[in-house]
């Protein structure tokens, strides 16, 4: 029996870090210790998570029960390796509740976020009818996982001095952690730090047009 195929080369770099990020949210590593699954009612980011790891398999679509219409988009791969590698840096089967912190290496920690944003995050705005022409957004990260909305709430603080806000969802068992309008416009320029980010252009393209309303369009 040969050598087991590594189809994931391991080496941090900025594609490398936001794929991570894409796995912790949207990812699952089966267990059978070989195999890893990305899943995504997405195609475009389905597409970057493949090319970031610069695999060849095929992308496939999939419903979830009660669904008639083939919503998800799936591509699955294994690598024995690559799933060592995942276990040793933090992620695990069944991770939703059990997750807690990720071993990124700090010169990559925003890559790996804006992956984890991309994956699971949100960005909303609104006016606020309590002020005239106050326009209000919020940058939002989601996790299952009580410990690891924490740990990324202490990775920002700890570079950005910004706290942010950890509330449970009224919706499901899922807690977001929240920056609002003043922490955001420090979180944000992190996350786009460059115009050759990776990233999911309809958040970008959404993002930028509420800072255009602000006067902040060339913040990212």
């Amino acid at each position: 029996m040969g050598k087991p195929q590594n189809k994931v080369k391991i080496k941090w770099s900025p594609e490398f870090a936001y794929a991570i990020g894409l796995l912790t949210t949207d990812g699952n590593l089966s267990k059978d210790g070989r195999h890893i699954n990305f899943t995504s009612k997405d195609s475009e980011l389905t597409i970057i998570f493949k090319n970031c790891f610069k695999l060849s398999n095929k992308i496939g679509k999939k419903t979830r029960e009660k669904e008639k219409i083939k919503k998800y988009f799936v591509i699955q791969f294994g690598d024995i390796n690559f799933y060592k590698f995942l276990l040793k840096i933090g992620l695990m089967p069944n991770k939703s509740k059990n997750l807690a912190g990720i071993e990124i290496p700090d010169k990559y920690f925003f890559d790996f976020l804006r992956g984890h944003f991309d994956g699971d995050g949100t960005f909303y705005s609104y006016w606020d009818p309590r002020r005239r022409s106050s326009f209000m957004f919020y940058t939002i990260f989601i996790s299952a996982s009580k410990n690891h909305i924490l740990w990324l709430q202490n990775k920002i603080l700890k570079s950005l001095k910004i706290h942010g806000h950890i509330a449970k969802s009224a919706l499901n068992s899922c807690y977001n952690l929240r920056y609002a309008k003043t922490e955001s416009l420090k979180l944000l320029p992190k996350i786009y730090y460059s115009e050759r980010n990776i990233r999911l252009s309809r958040k970008y393209l959404k993002i930028k047009k509420c800072l255009a309303i602000i006067g902040k369009q060339d913040l990212i």
